[in-house]
């Protein structure tokens, strides 16, 4: 009987998330923010509360992260890596520092204290990487130039988290000096074992891997990547990351035979990830603490598109692709959702964690949308701009009638106006 239970749950869940992705494609949109709120729908203090089969959601969830990142790395090879992490470590920096201290601050000035403002720091910092590579390959962005920067930050955020995480841990567990450099010793080194095996012995991964019977290479490679990630979480190092190195160690035909395979697999779990998210969200926990994350939600978008802004044109992005990276960089999510849940469990302070849940939420919202329409937006302020202030001379070059402005001349479509 539990597990006839089980079934109507999970088919519920799957069909309305069916017909939530047709209603975003009809509208051009990305899913994600319509995934969410049907995980509100059908979490604990919702319309439909779901009470079988949220265990098997929460390791769905989990496994949709692995494959996200496992695909975003299937699109690298190591030394793509390699190069974009020299090229853009400045920006990682950019990143800490914009993002980082406004949700230190935050908590300090809610008189938290110093261990909820480096919680609150992590929360802001890290943008969702599951999100925003769903979003780049529902938007069909994944082979744009401004791709590799979005890429090299989201990267830089993940490895941070090896030296972060272990750092929390030991604040909020209270413990020395040496226990924590133990634990950060063991991170590092773990991190940097699994990226020197992509790197160094990557075509011996793949040829180890390929196979032209699809089904013993879908095995294979889910087997591995399920392998990698767990010993990576284990060591104190995100799972995230893991699966991420083994995308970039696959190459050649074992890489592309993985993608076509797990593309079906990726887009099922990571709706399940979407929905476990609402799905631990109490509706009931957010309009208490829904003011003061809506405004840290509003700076920290600024501030994340202005560091994807800043990396893209330190890259040679032109002006459309800059504001695209800074967009697609607004979401947070399942990080930050960790980070929070490390506070809450520890009994640091019992608003964080309604705060941090509606600031993510909030973000996770805005951030699809952001991703589509910072650039369309950046473009009409600019055209706006070159209108209301073109020199008049330039203006009646055209004709008394005012005719085509300088805009135009450069391709553009805009008619000179008169400054009201």
């Amino acid at each position: 009987m539990h597990t006839a239970t089980v079934f109507v749950e999970l088919g519920a869940v799957v069909l309305v998330l069916g017909l939530l992705g047709r209603l975003a494609s009809r509208y051009g949109q990305s899913p994600i923010p319509l995934y969410l709120l049907g995980g509100l729908a059908f979490g604990h203090g919702g319309l439909l509360p779901l009470s079988s089969s949220e265990e098997f959601v929460a390791t769905g969830a989990e496994i949709g992260v692995v494959l996200l990142l496992l695909m975003l790395g299937l699109e690298y090879t190591a030394a793509d890596l390699v190069t974009n992490l020299k090229q853009q470590y400045p920006a990682g920096a950019v990143d800490f520092v914009l993002n980082a201290l406004p949700g230190a601050a935050a908590g300090l000035l809610l008189g938290w204290g110093p261990v909820a403002a480096v919680v609150l720091a992590g929360v802001t910092w890290i943008s969702s990487s599951g999100v925003i590579a769903k979003v780049l390959g529902d938007l069909g962005r994944l082979g744009n130039r401004e791709t590799p920067v979005i890429l090299s930050v989201l990267v830089l955020e993940d490895l941070s988290m090896a030296l972060y995480l272990p750092i929390l841990t030991a604040l909020l567990a209270g413990a020395g000096l040496l226990a924590g450099s133990i634990t950060l010793a063991i991170a590092l080194a773990t991190a940097g074992a699994v990226l020197f095996v992509a790197l160094r012995y990557g075509r011996l991964i793949s040829k180890f891997v390929s196979h032209d019977d699809p089904e013993k290479l879908l095995l294979v490679v889910f087997g591995l990547t399920l392998l990698v990630a767990g010993i990576a979480q284990k060591l104190q190092v995100s799972a995230a990351v893991g699966a991420f190195l083994v995308g970039i160690a696959l190459s050649g035909e074992a890489a592309e035979g993985a993608h076509t395979l797990l593309s079906p697999l990726r887009d099922l779990f990571a709706a399940v990830f979407f929905v476990f998210f609402g799905l631990s969200t109490d509706p009931t926990s957010i309009p208490p603490v829904l003011l003061p994350a809506l405004a840290l939600a509003v700076v920290t978008a600024l501030t994340k598109i202005a560091t994807g802004y800043w990396a893209a044109r330190r890259a040679g992005i032109g002006p459309r692709g800059r504001w695209r990276a800074g967009g697609a960089l607004v979401a947070r999510g399942e990080f930050s959702i960790v980070i929070a849940g490390l506070a809450v469990t520890a009994g640091i302070e019992p608003d964080l964690g309604p705060l941090a849940t509606a600031y993510v939420l909030i973000l996770v919202l805005v951030g699809p949308l952001a991703a589509r329409w910072t650039e369309p937006a950046a473009g009409r302020l600019a055209a706006l701009r070159t209108r209301r202030w073109v020199p008049v001379r330039q203006r009646g070059a055209a004709g008394p009638t005012g005719g085509v402005d300088a805009a135009a001349a450069d391709g553009g479509s805009a008619v000179a106006r008169t400054p009201s």
